[in-house]
């Protein structure tokens, strides 16, 4: 399903100067049917309270979600992947460490992509459950 001959230092790579590099977030597995990254939880990724920021979480989870898209494209010189839709659930705060998000396909079709991302912290609970909806469609 997802093309693996982009190699990770290629994906984190392509996040310099972005928002993914700026709350360093790092890509760190990718498989035909999953792709993973991390993001640390300090002072880019935190709320005024001291919890990992609900939209942090979201950045992760369409990060992860739209770098699948990428990878599934047929064919990536012709076609770009758009965020349509994305929901989260957010289970459980974190203060500190890193969170780490996994990224499944519900659904790859040939104009939109349905991903489903769990992301965890570091003791492997449950913090935040994700869904991005993405479209696909010609570059012009």
């Amino acid at each position: 399903m997802m093309n693996t001959s982009i190699s990770l230092e290629k994906l984190n790579q392509m996040s310099v100067g972005n928002m993914v590099e700026y709350l360093g977030i790092e890509f760190t597995e990718v498989t035909p049917e999953y792709i993973c990254a991390k993001m640390p939880v300090d002072n880019r990724t935190k709320q005024p309270m001291g919890l990992l920021h609900g939209g942090a979480s979201v950045v992760l989870a369409e990060s992860v979600g739209s770098t699948a898209s990428y990878l599934s494209l047929e064919n990536p010189e012709k076609q770009v992947a758009v965020g349509v839709e994305i929901n989260a659930n957010h289970l459980k705060s974190v203060r500190e460490g890193n969170v780490y998000a996994k990224c499944t396909a519900l659904k790859v079709g040939r104009t939109m992509h349905i991903w489903d991302i769990k992301i965890t912290n570091e003791a492997g609970d449950l913090v935040c459950v994700s869904r991005l909806t993405t479209a696909i469609i010609d570059v012009r």
